[in-house]
This record gives C-alpha cells, sequence and structure tokens, in this order.
C-alpha cells in the first residue's frame, strides 16, 4: 500500500499525550505518510518544517451567546474540510472527549453531504477514563466515543482493563505502548551541569512533568528534603506548568540550594544526559512517558508502583518501585542508587535496553500502520 493520508488531533499541551501523538506524526512523515494535524494551536514539540507534516489551525470563536467558548463543534468543522481537502483515510484521535466524540461527528456530517469520510481510530491515554469516564455527565459519551469508533487502542494493559471496568464497554481495545526516539544530545553533560551549578560529583536527580496534583511534585520535593543529610544529592525539575504553587513548600523544607527548575523545555536529551537518576512519585499513571525517556537515556528510575509504570520498568533491574507516598522508601532507593555508582551504572544500561527493546518507535509505529490498513480494509464508510 502506497503512502496513507493521516490526520491526528490531539491536546497540543506539555503532556505525554500530545508528545506522543507528535511523535507518531513525525515518524509516520519520515516513511513517507502524510500527515495532518489538526487542533487550536501546534503541539508542543511538533517540527512542522518537517516534509510531509501539516498543521491546520481550528479558530476558535468566544460568542457571548456562550457562557464558555466551545471546542467540539469548530473542531469537528474543521475535521470535515481536511477531510475532504486532503482524502483523510485515517483520523486518528487522541483521547475520546473532546476528540472521537468530534471526529464521529464529523463522519455524519460528511457522510450526509457526501463528502470524503476517513476511519476514526481513538487512542485512550488516562484521564478520559482514570477521571472523566467516571463522570456520571460524561461517561455516556465517553463509551458511545469509544463504541462507534471503528479502532481503539491503549497506551498500557493497566489502562485497557481500567476501560473495561468503568465503562463495561465490549468494544475491542488493542494495547499498543507509547514509545521515544531519544535524539542526541547537542551539548555535553558537563557542560549543562556547570550552566545548573551542579558540580561534577554531585548525584543529579530529574523529574519531568506538568506538575498537575496526579504527579505528586510535592512528594518529589519531600523525597529530596529526606536526603537533607547528603547535601551532594540535587533535583532538576522540568516542568511544564508554572513552579510558583510549590516556592512556599521549598522554602519551609529547607530545599533551595539542591534544586533546579527549568520550564517548557525542549532540548529534553541535554538534561536528561545532564542527569543520573530519575524520579517519579505520580498516584496513577496509565504509561508514565517521564519514566521512558529517562530510561531511555541510560539513567535508573525510582517510581511509585502505579498503573502503566509497572510494565515499563523492572523492580530492581531497571530501578526501584516504591509504595505511593512511601516518601522515606523512595529516598532511601535514591541513596542506594547515589552511594553505588557500579549499581547505578547498571541499572541504566538496562533501563536504556529495556527502553530501546520494548518501547521502540518501529515496534510502535508498525503496529499502528498495520491497525489502519486492517481498519481500511474492514471498516465500512
Amino acid at each position: 500500500m502506497s503512502g496513507l493520508s493521516i490526520g491526528i488531533t490531539c491536546y497540543p499541551t506539555v503532556g505525554g499525550s500530545g508528545i506522543v501523538a507528535s511523535q507518531l506524526g513525525s515518524e509516520l512523515a519520515r516513511l513517507g505518510h502524510k500527515v495532518h494535524f489538526i487542533s487550536y494551536e501546534p503541539p508542543f514539540r511538533l517540527d512542522r518544517k518537517q516534509p510531509n507534516v501539516f498543521f491546520h489551525q481550528v479558530e476558535l470563536n468566544e460568542y457571548r451567546l456562550f457562557k464558555y467558548p466551545d471546542y467540539t463543534l469548530p473542531l469537528a468543522v474543521k475535521m470535515v474540510e481536511v477531510a475532504a481537502k486532503h482524502k483523510l483515510e485515517i483520523l486518528h484521535v487522541h483521547y475520546a472527549v473532546p476528540h472521537a466524540t468530534a471526529a464521529l461527528l464529523a463522519t455524519q456530517i460528511a457522510r450526509d453531504q457526501m463528502r470524503h469520510t476517513p476511519h476514526v481510530i481513538t487512542t485512550l491515554h488516562g484521564t478520559d477514563i482514570t477521571l472523566l469516564a467516571r463522570d456520571p455527565n460524561l461517561g455516556p459519551i465517553i463509551k458511545y466515543s469509544i463504541e462507534s469508533s471503528c479502532g481503539v487502542t491503549a497506551v498500557s494493559r493497566s489502562l485497557k482493563a481500567e476501560t473495561v471496568q468503568v465503562l463495561k464497554s465490549k468494544k475491542p481495545i488493542e494495547v499498543i505502548y507509547n514509545f521515544y526516539r531519544p535524539k542526541s544530545p547537542r551539548k555535553g553533560r558537563q557542560e549543562i551541569r556547570r550552566a545548573l551549578r551542579v558540580r561534577k560529583d554531585d548525584f543529579l536527580l530529574i523529574h519531568m512533568s506538568n506538575l498537575r496534583p496526579v504527579k505528586r511534585a510535592q512528594d518529589v520535593l519531600r523525597v529530596l528534603a529526606e536526603l537533607k543529610d547528603q547535601p551532594n544529592i540535587k533535583l532538576l525539575i522540568l516542568a511544564g506548568e508554572s513552579f510558583s504553587p510549590f516556592r512556599k513548600a521549598v522554602k519551609r523544607m529547607g530545599i533551595e540550594d539542591r534544586l533546579v527548575v527549568k520550564a517548557n523545555v525542549l532540548d529534553i536529551e541535554n538534561y536528561l544526559h545532564a542527569a543520573d537518576a530519575g524520579l517519579y512519585a505520580s498516584e496513577r499513571e496509565s504509561f508514565g512517558m517521564g519514566v521512558l525517556e529517562t530510561m531511555s537515556f541510560g539513567k535508573p528510575v525510582v517510581a511509585t508502583r502505579v498503573g502503566g509504570v509497572t510494565e515499563i520498568m523492572l523492580d530492581g533491574e531497571t530501578g526501584f518501585l516504591k509504595r505511593l507516598g512511601d516518601v522515606k522508601s523512595m529516598a532511601k532507593a535514591i541513596r542506594t542508587l547515589a552511594n553505588d555508582p557500579e549499581l547505578a551504572a547498571r541499572m541504566g544500561e538496562a533501563a536504556r535496553v529495556r527502553a530501546e527493546q520494548e518501547f521502540s518507535s518501529q515496534k510502535s509505529v508498525d503496529q499502528y500502520l498495520d491497525l489502519y490498513r486492517r481498519t481500511i480494509r474492514d471498516c465500512p464508510d
């Protein structure tokens, strides 16, 4: 089959789903497929200069008639327009609401107008199930959007199981893991550490997230506070949202001199290369993109034993998994790694190999392409 014409809709903000959707589009474009992103702004890490990548902006109108601006309806209209103009064969939407809902409305409009109609594939990333699907005001439309899609995927076995449990859906769901293709660092390890004022013999932890409550950034800070007797252990936070709400806690814990925060970083590879280990304390993770990115650079990870993280990591081999909220155990694990460079190096290498073998871009992209082609062949227009 020749190159496909694929539409992708995702949240463009900093977060795992947008990052994965951008990477998927980039990989598909690199293979010669035409990829059309449809959203209210370009995804955070999307390279719009890449050949075969196109962006179509959804314009939002704030009519006084509406108490809140509506996104679903103009998104559906834009999907109809792009699908007709570029003959989209697949419309791959990330998150059930509002994206799958808008896509299904778009296909209904296209059929009624006898215009080109793409096949809808919905990827579940987490919040649409773990939080929104439990809301009685949203659960029914999420279930409808999933069951009316031509194909549905989840980013982990954990999320698939929760979807079936919460929605009692009988729709087949394929598990296709998130992936990460690490970029080569453009700056040296010591250059970055000097810029961060981290010494050569310091042990640098890294935490990357949007800092939403589910990420438990407060627990990450508490782990650092537990390690006050080892001032050589430092923490770098790459924040996708403002760190301001945590400043008082940092001062109260007395960890200002061991903490560095950088916001909205695009060149994460430079900082991952400069770090020594990852630290993640989430209370829920459908996958755990930050964990995978950290492992990809050969760094051991200390994380909470939740959701999809347990499918990425091997406890005692690629790092340590600890109970949610067990700050003392997490600090002890960090101390073990900081005081045993050989163990940290061995676990880091095991992490890199696992990330490369089990969560490669080729593996996941091949699975998506197989799903696209089966869907085109078997799902009626």
